[in-house]
Formats: C-alpha cells, sequence, structure tokens
C-alpha cells in the first residue's frame, strides 16, 4: 500500500482567455492528484488527509474512490474546501491565487503509527506549508521514516503561500534526513537555491528533476547522472503533470520492489531509464488534456 498524505482542493481553471473567462471546478490538490494517478495506474494507495463534509469536500472523495483508491483514512471537518484559482499561460503553464482561510484540509492532525502493510508515503505542496497541518504532516513525515518506510516528497513550491522564505528554505533542510526520494522540478530547485548533490549529502537516495518538455534526471548517491528527453505532446495546460511523474515513479518503484533506498541504489542505469520514461510518458498524456487527468495504465502503452 501507498498512502498519499497532504491536500485536496477544489481548481477553479478559466475556460477561455481573459480575467473575466468562466471559471470551471475540477478536482485538485498535488497529493490529490498523486493519489488518484497512482490508483488509475493500478497501485494499492490510501489517501491520508483532511476533507471539508461540503459539496465539493464530497466530489473529492468520489474522484479517490472512483481511482480505486481507499478514503478510510480521511479525517473530516465542516469547515470549507480549499479553492485555487488557476491562470493558464500561452505555454499551458498554470499559476495559482489561493483561498486558504479557515479550510479543512489545513486543519488535519497526525495519524497513530501507520499500518504494517505500507510501503511508501507521500507528501507535498500546501499541505507542508499551511499551520497547524503542515506540522502534523512533517510529524507524520518523520515517524513514517523512523518506522523504515519508504517516503517520497514534492516541495512543489508555491511562493505566494509562503510568507517566510529563508524559514522554509531551513524547515525544507530539515526534511531531508527523512526523505527516500527527492522530486522537483527546475523551477522549485531555483527558488529553494540547494543543488541535488546537495540535497542528497542531506538524506535522500535519488533526487529527480523535471524540466518540462525537455524530460527528467535523475542524481543518485553513488554519483551517477541519468536522464530522458520529454515526450512529443500538443499540450493543452500542464496542471498535474508534476503530480503524475510523482506517482509513476512511485508506481514503477512498487512494480519493482523497489521501495527502499538499497534497492534505487541498485536501479541502475537502465532501471532509472526505464522509469524515467514511465513518468515522461505519464506527464505528456496528462499535458495532453484539460484539468489534472492522469493517465490509467492501459493508456502508457508497451511501457
Amino acid at each position: 500500500m501507498i498512502v498519499v498524505a497532504g491536500e485536496a482542493l477544489i481548481d477553479l481553471v478559466p475556460r477561455a482567455a481573459g480575467a473575466l473567462a468562466d471559471l470551471r471546478p475540477a478536482l485538485g490538490g498535488g497529493p490529490y492528484n498523486t493519489a488518484v494517478a497512482l490508483g488509475r495506474l493500478g497501485s494499492p494507495t490510501a489517501f491520508c488527509s483532511r476533507v471539508s463534509s461540503d459539496p465539493f469536500g464530497e466530489a473529492l472523495l468520489d474522484g479517490l474512490r472512483e481511482a480505486g483508491v481507499d478514503v478510510s483514512s480521511v479525517q473530516r471537518g465542516s469547515e470549507p474546501t480549499t479553492l485555487a484559482v488557476a491562470s493558464i499561460g500561452v505555454d499551458g503553464s498554470a499559476a495559482y491565487s489561493f483561498y486558504v482561510e479557515g479550510t479543512a484540509d489545513r486543519l488535519f492532525t497526525t495519524p497513530a503509527r501507520l499500518p504494517d502493510t505500507v510501503r511508501a508515503v507521500s507528501f507535498g505542496t500546501c499541505s507542508l506549508v499551511l499551520e497547524p497541518g503542515a506540522s502534523a504532516y512533517e510529524e507524520l513525515l518523520r515517524s513514517a521514516a523512523a518506522q523504515g518506510v519508504f517516503t517520497a516528497l514534492d516541495p512543489n513550491i508555491r511562493a505566494g503561500l509562503i510568507p517566510d522564505a529563508d524559514a522554509y528554505r531551513a524547515r525544507f533542510t530539515s526534511w531531508l534526513p527523512s526523505v527516500s526520494l527527492l522530486k522537483l522540478s527546475e523551477e522549485d530547485a531555483k527558488w529553494l537555491g540547494g543543488t541535488p548533490r546537495e540535497w542528497l549529502a542531506a538524506g535522500p537516495s535519488a533526487v529527480v528533476v523535471t524540466r518540462g518538455g525537455d524530460g527528467l534526471t535523475v542524481f543518485t548517491r553513488d554519483g551517477a547522472e541519468h536522464s530522458v528527453p520529454g515526450e512529443k505532446v500538443d499540450v493543452v495546460d500542464t496542471i498535474g503533470a508534476g503530480d503524475t511523474v510523482n506517482a509513476a515513479l512511485l508506481h514503477g518503484l512498487s512494480a519493482r520492489d523497489s521501495l527502499s533506498p538499497a534497492a534505487l541504489a541498485d536501479l541502475g542505469a537502465g532501471g532509472w531509464t526505464d522509469l524515467l520514461r514511465l513518468a515522461a510518458r505519464a506527464a505528456a498524456i496528462t499535458c495532453s488534456r484539460a484539468g489534472a487527468e492522469p493517465p490509467y495504465a492501459a493508456e502508457l502503452g508497451a511501457l
């Protein structure tokens, strides 16, 4: 079982260009998208979060169930669902404005010890920024690592939500000893101000950096570096692409029985190349359609 921990929210996506374009509500949130993508790929997955009991919250849970994701660990609250208003650039890239005050997901509380059936836990995005939930997710990250559970982190920086950039960068560094696999975009890496080699020295066994249409690169503890190009596709938007990469990496590692630091070290050039190609293909499919619509296993072809 792979557990994805973090926020579920509603993306309000413009149907056309212009500041006053009609907005289409879509299920979203980085961790939520990752959980849905894992479920669609066929990995046994559970979602760990706090979700509103309002109609948006019910729709979010329905989306998880439809993807085959276990929602039995989801906490519920009467507070409203977080909203993220998206704006889409000419290249399909998305930027967001968030409405987060008093919303349900940020009131998450740390659960008891993870069941022994959990093989990996994935963290990231707004849930690690917004208090008091951020501290609860941080506690879960550290306790999972202490249990020997494989941990994955995608910071997925939303700078507008971070009031003190230096404090967040220091907090990010403090998480790294508890992280098995770090995945982040080139933009995130630039904002954080570090390098893959520096981060590897602090804890993770591998660091995967996404470069949009240019592909992905992994940096490993043994000093190796492996890259694959991006898959060519007509981009509708990039919403959920990075979250799909997270899911594809975890799904591929699970299929190889490689959800451990030692197994990551044994993947080698061929194993990492196959894994990165899987992630690139999955992300390209997501980019080919509107909103966060990750692929099903059957759509990935021979990979």
